[in-house]
Parts: C-alpha cells; sequence; structure tokens
C-alpha cells in the first residue's frame, strides 16, 4: 500500500467553474471538515450558498465522498499526483421548498378504489 503524504493540497471547483482555493490540508482531515472549510470560505457575491455540512457534496474522482473519511482515504492513486493539486468538486443541494415540507408533514388519507369489470 502506497504511504499516505502528510499535507495534501486541494482546491474546490464550484458549479459556476469558479475555485476556492487552493489549500493545504492534512492528510488526516475528515471530509465533514473539508465542507467547513468550503462554506467558511464560500463567497459572499453568490446566491444560495450551503449553510450546513449536509447541504455539500464533495466529487473527487468521480465519486461522492462521505463525511466521515479523511482526505487521505479518499485520495485516488490513479487521478493524484504526488505533490500536485487534488480539485473536488462542490455540488449544493438546494433546501427543500415550503410546499414540500408542507405535503411531507400532512397525514396521508386512505382512499379506496373500486373498478368494476
Amino acid at each position: 500500500m502506497a504511504s499516505v503524504q502528510d499535507q495534501l493540497e486541494v482546491k474546490f471547483r464550484l458549479t459556476d467553474g469558479s475555485d476556492i482555493g487552493p489549500k493545504t490540508f492534512p492528510a488526516a482531515t475528515s471530509v465533514a471538515t473539508l465542507k467547513e472549510s468550503v462554506i467558511a470560505q464560500w463567497p459572499k457575491e453568490k446566491e444560495n450558498g450551503p449553510r450546513t455540512v449536509k447541504d455539500v457534496k464533495l466529487i473527487s474522482a468521480g465519486k461522492i465522498l462521505e463525511n466521515n473519511k479523511t482526505l487521505g482515504e479518499c485520495q485516488s492513486p490513479l487521478c493524484d499526483v504526488p505533490g500536485g493539486v487534488t480539485t473536488m468538486h462542490v455540488v449544493v443541494q438546494p433546501p427543500p421548498l415550503e410546499k414540500e415540507k408542507k405535503i411531507i408533514n400532512e397525514p396521508k388519507q386512505n382512499k379506496c378504489v373500486c373498478v368494476i369489470l
């Protein structure tokens, strides 16, 4: 198994093509901590920014990263060049609409439908 570097340089690519970073993180940094960093550095002029870690999905080498994994565990040996910058794509899940919340909270009514053939 290849040894994991102590520090990794990561930049975050937003959906509009702009970047946050690059910034250096220890390999032991959790994905949840990376998401918190993205939220803290989110450009103020952009609308619909993430509010919580659950609103953000990080994608690296085509895989959605899990919050409990570390940066070192997520590193792809095929895509990441030692000493290079790793680009992670940031996807923000939009907050649910108020109408959807109301529909979810309403109790379902049982309806019976009869068909006569």
